[in-house]
């Protein structure tokens, strides 16, 4: 019934919902809370652990294996040094087609740091989706 809806799209009959498939090319700004993931962790680890968070956020949120990290998402990690990583992150994650041919997934994921955040202020932005 619905026009727009892409052909992956399903109706949800337990959550009378429309559905998006995995196969739709897609963008989102997230915000990640890096504290909880961090948190007990030994301070040596904290930024990597703080990536391999990011990294598991995507794959749940865009249901892909394949995540790739923008190296300015990856310095915006590192910024404060290994220990004292970002209580919150404002991210873009993009379900984009994998241009190669011999690969395993169709899509996967890119993610990159939001710049127009300004640090610490991320009350009431929630999940964008954005429309190229």
């Amino acid at each position: 019934s619905d026009t727009n809806r892409p052909r992956s799209a399903f109706y949800d009959r337990s959550t009378q919902r429309i559905k998006m498939g995995a196969d739709d090319v897609v963008t989102r700004e997230y915000t990640i809370n890096l504290g909880k993931a961090t948190h007990g962790v030994t301070f040596k680890k904290r930024a990597p652990r703080a990536v391999k968070a990011i990294k598991t956020f995507a794959q749940k949120m865009m249901k892909t294996s394949d995540v790739r990290v923008d190296v300015k998402l990856n310095k915006a990690v590192w910024s404060k040094g290994i220990r004292n990583v970002p209580k919150r992150i404002r991210v873009q994650i993009s379900r984009r087609r994998n241009d190669n041919e011999d690969a395993d997934e169709e899509m996967y994921s890119y993610v990159t740091v939001v710049d127009d955040v300004l640090k610490g202020d991320f009350k009431g932005l929630g999940t964008k989706v954005i429309t190229e």
